[in-house]
Parts: C-alpha cells; structure tokens; sequence
C-alpha cells in the first residue's frame, strides 16, 4: 500500500527561531525531536514570502511567476498543469483540510475531509464542530485586536485556539477514514495552523512562558534602514505611527509570537501522538514547512511586507518518512517549497507534470547529494510596475492598508509592488530588483545582512558569480507552459534536475 502522507504546515514561522537551529531559547521541542527523527533542512527557501504565492506553490511545484499567483489577490490566476491534488486524487488518495486553507482551489471540490478555518477563530466546513458561545466570544476578542496584538494574556483556554481545535480535525480525521476505508486507500492530510501568524496572541500559560526580558538583544532592532532601499524605512515609519514607535510593544509581540510557537509546538506533539497511537506512524510520510517567515523583532518590525531578508524568506522543513534514514539536521542542500510536489511524486512512482519546477530532493533524504543540483536557494517578490512612494499621493486608508490608522495590512501597494529577485549560494546572498539596485550580504559574518558589500571592489568576483547565479535561477523559473504545439520536443531529466547528464533515449520521462 502506497504510503500516508500528514502535510503539517504553519503560518509566518521564522526558521531560526528554535534550539535545533541554533537559538537559545527552547521554544520548539516537539518540532526539534521530529527533525532528529527524520531530515531537517538548515536551508529551505519559500518561493515568495506570501501566503497565497507561496502555498500556491507547494502545490503546483511552480514559482509565483509561473503560476501567477505573485500576491494574495491573484488567487482566480492559477496557472498549472496538474497540481499535487490531480496527482494524489489519481493515485487513490483520500484527502483532508483541517485549518487555513488560502489557495486557488475550493476545498469542497478538492478534499474528501474539510475542516478549514482562519486568523480570526472561524471554523467551518463539512466536517466541522459546531462552534460554542465561548469560541464566538474569543472571535469577537480577536477582532478587538485590530489584527496586530493583544497586551494581556488571551481570556480563553487553549481549546479554542485554532491549533488545537485544527489537531482535533485531523484526528477526527484518521479516525474516520481507520472506519470508512478498511486501510485499502492511502490518505493525505493537510494540517495548516494559521499562526504564529497575527494577531499576536495566547493565552497563559504561553503568555508568560517567554517574557521580553528573556528574549534575545536582536543586532538589526535599531538599524538605520535606509541602506536597506527605501521600501524598508517606508514600512517601518507607517508602524511607528499606527502602533506608536514604542519598542516594549514589539517587545511584547515578540514574546506572544514565541509563546505561539510553543503552544503550536504542543500541538503537533498531540497530533503526532494521535498518529502514534492509532498506529499510522509506519506508513506515513510526515512533512513539516511553514509557508514564510516573520520579522518577529528584526529591523524593529513585525509580520512581513518588504523585499527578500532572511528572516522572511528562509523556512523550516522537516521530512520523516518510513524506512529511511534519519539525518537529523543537515546543511546539505538548499531545497525549496517547489520541491515537495516533485519529491512525493517521485516516492510514489508518478510522473511529475509538465509545468512542474521543483525538484525531487528523494536523494538528500536517502543521504546522498547531487552535485550541483541544490547549491542555489531562490525567491521572488512583487506584483510589477514602478516602486510607489509617499509622493504619489496615495493615500493609506484609500488604498485598504489602514483602518483609520488603527490597523496596518503590511501587505500593499507599496510594499509589493515592482520586481525583486534573490538568490542564495554558500555563505552568500544577492538580491535585485527591476532597476538594477543590487544588494550582496555574507550570512555568515553578516547574518542580520546589515553590510551590503554590493559597490565594494574586493567583492567583485562574488558578486559577478552571485549575478550568474541569479540569471540562471531566473531562467530556471520562466513558465514552461504551453509546450510547443509542433515538432519541438521537451527533454526533461526524470526528477526535473537540470544540471544531471541525461540521455534521451534512457527510461524516464524525455518529452511530452
């Protein structure tokens, strides 16, 4: 029997924010014991740091300028071939949603199993519990956070937080298909919490578990942002006036947003528990991957918005999967959300699709390498057009980025807007936009990238090196669809690598 696959996805989780990624602080456990048990990429990129381009992504093995869904507005402009659902469905698959869906597709027309919710404590689908008088309450309570924080610890116990009400969806779930199937079909469940997402909020003991006198001094907190282009003091000064610049708030929000971490991390000991005790954990391959990160403190700010820093970029992922080894921790390869639609195809014997951009990474989890294949780390940001500034004459509350500037959506029209690219090679990072500015960091000596060493002549060489790099990467996700009509035949490599000597005449998928 082909195997179960759990899909365990979070909302705006920073990669390095764990003790397995080198934090000191021990907010993730559960999380850190399922990366020893199984592969832990030190370095996973999302292909662009926004819900809806980057889970459109995972799905479709495309990157957002492919599949055209480069903002949380273009979700009706999915363009792909056949995506992870068609295959899966095709394959046998009972399928399940339990949490925040954010896609192009209808989860009523795609999941046996649906169970979804939002930010704001809504829980609603087919299979679903009716809500109570206690969670409508805590849903008026996180409307009165504007969407940013709450300053008290939430008045509501962590039942009706929206990771445990998800983990008791999912196992609701592996109970009803252990009835309804007899085991002679495989499933796939898609666990998606909506947090450590904002509003930032939990209630105690989380609320207290990491206060902001423990939190770690962040080096970029106070940093002159305008060496970083002008999208970053931008944000920054429309959060210093919704918010007020009061650094012990972002103090707080940060200790919400690890207490939301930990409480999340309790969760998905329950659910893998739950996996446990029902006997599924030997035949189901287990994934854990957030769609991007937050800046959760770093450049004074919170969320997300602007341009291709680490923080937001760089995800967790973890794989677990039956019989294979467990690697732990690993810096070899640098793997994407494009990825895992490839990578499962390639595990259960089926072609991937044409269209598909992600690679099989089944290599670097049975413990071996391909040279050359995962060197480069890619993303992509903005919807196009020229860069709007404080000149144009747009107004904030106009736009929909403000509420009376009581409430900032931190993605809008100034903050997506043009082109910018980056990519990632060894210890170094460049990122570029549509009119040339150039940006080149060591992550290494420059983790916070705080020294653009772009214009610095002794880096001259890297740069050239990182700008071939990046052309290639760029070349790499322009849209393979449509195939010639005529004559011209498509060679692909059978696990879509690019760099692998492949001969047209071997077995393998050479053509379409």
């Amino acid at each position: 029997m082909k195997p179960n696959i759990l899909l365990i996805m979070t909302d705006q989780q920073q990669a390095k924010l764990r003790k397995a990624a080198g934090y000191e602080l021990d907010t993730m456990p559960n999380l850190d014991r399922l990366g020893q048990s199984g592969t832990d990429f030190e370095r996973c990129y999302t292909p662009n740091p926004t819900c809806a381009p980057a889970r459109t992504s995972l799905f479709t093995g495309r990157f957002p300028s492919a599949h055209k869904v480069r903002t949380n507005h273009n979700l009706r402009d999915a363009r792909y071939h056949r995506d992870l659902l068609d295959v899966l469905k095709e394959a046998g698959y009972m399928t399940a949603i339990c949490g925040k869906n954010h896609t192009y597709f209808n989860p009523r027309d795609r999941m046996d199993f649906q169970a979804e919710s939002d930010h704001l404590g809504k829980e609603w689908g087919a299979d679903s519990e009716p809500d109570s008088p206690l969670q409508a309450d805590f849903r008026q309570f996180l409307r009165d956070t504007d969407f940013i924080d709450s300053a008290v610890p939430t008045p509501f116990p962590v039942e009706c937080q929206l990771p445990y009400r998800n983990v008791s969806s999912c196992l609701r779930f592996f109970d009803k298909w252990q009835e309804e199937s007899a085991q002679d079909q495989p499933f796939f469940a898609w666990v998606s919490f909506a947090e450590p997402h904002n509003p930032y909020q939990v209630p105690e003991p989380y609320f207290s578990m990491f206060p902001p006198e423990s939190l770690p001094e962040l080096k970029s907190a106070d940093l002159d942002l305008r060496d970083k282009g002008h999208k970053f003091p931008w944000i920054k000064g429309v959060w210093d006036e919704v918010i007020g610049d009061d650094p012990a708030r972002i103090d707080r929000m940060r200790a919400s947003y690890h207490g939301m971490l930990r409480l999340i991390d309790d969760q998905l000991g329950r659910l893998l528990d739950g996996l446990d005790q029902r006997g599924l954990a030997d035949n189901t391959i287990v994934i854990y991957v957030s769609d991007h990160g937050d800046f959760a403190g770093e450049y004074g700010m919170m969320r997300k918005g602007t341009d291709l820093p680490d923080c937001l970029t760089r995800v967790p992922m973890i794989w677990r999967i039956p019989g294979l080894p467990a690697l732990g921790r690993t810096s070899c390869g640098t793997v994407s959300l494009c990825d895992i639609m490839p990578t499962l195809c390639d595990f259960l014997d089926i072609e991937i699709p044409l269209g598909v951009q992600g690679r099989s990474i089944r290599p670097l989890l049975e413990g071996g390498t391909v040279p050359g294949e995962f060197d480069v780390g890619y993303s992509e940001s903005g919807f196009g057009g020229l860069y709007w500034d404080e000149n144009d004459g747009l107004d904030l509350c106009d736009e929909g980025a403000c509420r009376n500037r009581e409430t900032f959506d931190c993605l809008n029209t100034w903050t997506q807007c043009g082109q910018v690219r980056m990519a990632v090679k060894g210890d170094w990072k460049i990122q570029c936009d549509m009119l040339g500015n150039c940006y080149l960091y060591n992550l290494i000596s420059d983790p916070d990238e705080l020294c653009n060493l772009a214009e610095d002549p002794e880096f001259t060489d890297i740069k050239a090196d990182m700008l071939r790099e990046l052309t290639a990467a760029i070349l790499r996700a322009d849209d393979p669809l449509p195939p010639p009509h005529h004559r011209y035949r498509i060679k692909r490599h059978p696990k879509n690598y690019m760099m692998q000597p492949w001969r047209a005449d071997a077995p393998g998928i050479t053509e379409v």
